[in-house]
């Protein structure tokens, strides 16, 4: 029988210019006569680990009579005697690190996610849970306000007071934000949703309430209803900034300011679809991975690592159909949503990883190679968001081929949600395959060794062609050319391969720095390696903005000689230009495509009636 003596955890923002978040716990009745408490080493969704109790600065218990000694174990955990009467837990936590994963506090706002501040009581995991929340003292935090999808209990008008979960799992997994932020309201199958905005910003919230609303009854319509009460998406705007975790009421966003719409915007930015469709992955997490889970982590906790092969689904299915919500709902039309699949398929190609890493492996070691990636990582690595996104489209429109139009993965998604979602049960290693298998009563091995355990290139274009498009691979014609939409091959003249060095430079500062030299490359043949800051070719300066210039006037084939700093030392080396590789994806209309083709497309659309 559950405990009806809740814990009881209260947050206050102690010292806001020292960026620090006191925390108290009390434990009104603690069994037997030791407890151990720890912190979680990750949280949900973001496969690293991050230690989060290095940024506990000071702990200490006490009872009744006085200071109670705690022994710390390990990194994370700690032990504590007690005489069986109630327990007071006091400590302090350092918050400066602006991420959807963990804690950020300054005299601006506080934001925090519960892993990153609430201790575990070990054998107390099932209790409910109180939290009481305040605002900073003084004058100047007078009109902060708090959002979070955690259940009130009982609030102020400014959202601070008292919140209740139904257990630790449920206390960590409602992010927090407090300060000033812009509120946009909507509702979704009579469920209230709400955006709140922090960060100076000038979005358009009509507009987002609306594309919004639009996506995310988008989403419920594909499961046929939605598993919430209550759905918050915390936004944080910044200069330059992206990113976005899951959570079971609600979602934490990191975006550019210059991301989010503007008055009188009519087609959406590029900035603007990225922006939606990261909001549309982390709703499509309600149900899948939040609710449709691996049994793998409903096995373990969060003090060390837990491996699976099946990131590529619970990562790469909403990676696809994010962006595919985006025409469903209206918000992007055919064109656009080409462009973006477009981009996708250049992602990978641009991977030379892919020829290395299976994407059942790449799932599988998240934890210490894709969540540590370093300067090599293009040449050794695979994403499973993006090739798991393809293989989703592949096997969507294998379905849909295969079954006559009457499958796709539509239809595996809402046997997942029955099976799994609605059940609690997780989802077995090797289950998505057989599930696949039962549903459609297809047999697709061939295809799921290919795409997990194989390392060749997926076969999109009889695929593609069966819905009256094509695909062409070309080289780069610079350094922001990802591909698009374009008009037949035959109609649009050959484009000569530019000359390349095969390397990409940081992405950040201004100076030429390489970020990667890819393998078999040119500047990898000449020595140059990741780090190096290119000061000449040729004995002329060169600089980010004419690195490509200075390229192309040697061209392909051409020896140039090149001077870089090295740390501290000047180098050169020699290296022969190469043709740029054809991996940049454009897609375009089949001019004779059969009528059927078309309206297979619409319907995996959902465009022109279809659907």
């Amino acid at each position: 029988m559950q405990d009806s003596h809740p814990l009881t955890y209260r947050v206050f923002p102690v010292s806001p210019e020292a960026h620090q978040f006191a925390v108290e716990l009390h434990i009104p009745r603690p069994p037997g006569r030791e407890l151990r408490l720890s912190m979680p080493a990750w949280i949900p969704g973001s496969y690293l680990i991050r230690d989060f109790a290095r940024h506990i600065l000071t702990i200490h218990a006490e009872d009744a009579t006085g200071s109670r000694p705690l022994e710390k174990l390990d990194k994370q955990t700690w032990r504590l005697a007690h005489r069986g009467s109630a327990l007071t837990l006091r400590w302090r936590v350092y918050a400066w690190e602006l991420s959807v994963r963990t804690a950020h506090l300054d005299t601006s706002h506080g934001y925090f996610n519960g892993p990153c501040l609430f201790l575990r009581v070990h054998g107390l995991d099932d209790r409910p849970c109180r939290l009481e929340l305040t605002p900073p003292a003084g004058a100047d935090y007078a009109g902060w306000q708090l959002i979070s999808s955690l259940q009130p209990l009982k609030t102020q008008a400014n959202g601070f007071g008292g919140y209740s979960a139904q257990d630790y799992e449920d206390l960590i997994d409602h992010p927090v934000e407090m300060g000033s932020f812009t509120r946009v309201a909507f509702t979704v199958r009579g469920v209230p949703h709400q955006m709140a905005i922090s960060g100076r910003h000038r979005a358009d919230g009509e507009r987002l309430r609306r594309d919004l609303e639009r996506i995310c009854e988008t989403q419920a319509a594909l499961f046929g209803g939605l598993p919430v009460d209550r759905y918050v998406f915390l936004v944080t705007a910044t200069g330059d900034g992206y990113g976005g975790l899951e959570h079971r009421f609600s979602s934490s966003l990191l975006c550019r300011r210059d991301d989010l719409p503007g008055a009188g915007m009519d087609l959406p930015s590029a900035g603007y679809r990225r922006f939606l469709a990261l909001c549309s992955h982390e709703y499509f997490h309600l149900w899948h991975v939040k609710r449709i889970r691996p049994k793998a982590f409903m096995d373990q906790g969060l003090e060390r690592e837990v491996h699976t092969r099946l990131l590529w689904v619970f990562e790469g299915f909403p990676s696809y159909y994010d962006e595919l919500a985006l025409i469903r709902s209206g918000c992007l039309d055919e064109t656009g949503y080409l462009e973006l699949l477009a981009e996708t398929i250049t992602r990978v190609m641009r991977t030379p990883g892919r020829r290395l890493q299976t994407l059942a492996e790449s799932s599988f070691d998240a934890w210490t190679r894709f969540y540590k990636s370093d300067e090599n990582a293009p040449n050794a690595l695979i994403s499973y968001y993006a090739k798991g996104a393809l293989v989703a489209l592949a096997l969507d429109l294998t379905l849909r081929q295969a079954s006559q139009d009457t499958l796709s993965l539509d239809d595996i998604l809402r046997a997942l949600w029955v099976r799994h979602g609605e059940t609690g049960r997780g989802v077995e290693e090797r289950g998505l395959e057989a599930l696949v298998a039962e549903v459609t009563g297809l047999d697709l091995g061939g295809f799921f060794a290919q795409a997990l355990d194989g390392t060749e290139d997926l076969d999109l274009a009889p695929l593609l062609a069966g819905m009256g498009l094509g695909i062409r691979l070309r080289p780069a014609r610079d350094a922001r050319d990802f591909g698009g939409v374009t008009r037949e091959p035959d109609r649009d003249p050959a484009v000569p391969a530019p000359p390349t060095l095969g390397l990409r430079l940081v992405p950040e500062g201004v100076d030429p720095v390489i970020g990667t030299v890819l393998i078999d490359g040119p500047a990898m043949a000449a020595g140059l390696a990741a780090g190096d800051l290119l000061v000449a070719i040729d004995e002329l300066r060169v600089t980010r903005d004419n690195l490509e210039s200075r390229l192309a006037a040697a061209g392909v084939g051409g020896e140039i000689t090149l001077q870089a700093f090295r740390r501290d030392e000047l180098r050169q080396f020699r290296a022969r230009l190469a043709p740029a590789p054809a991996d940049t994806c454009e897609l375009y209309f089949l001019a004779d495509a059969p009528v059927d083709a078309i309206r297979r497309r619409q319907a995996w659309l959902g465009i022109g009636g279809g659907g």
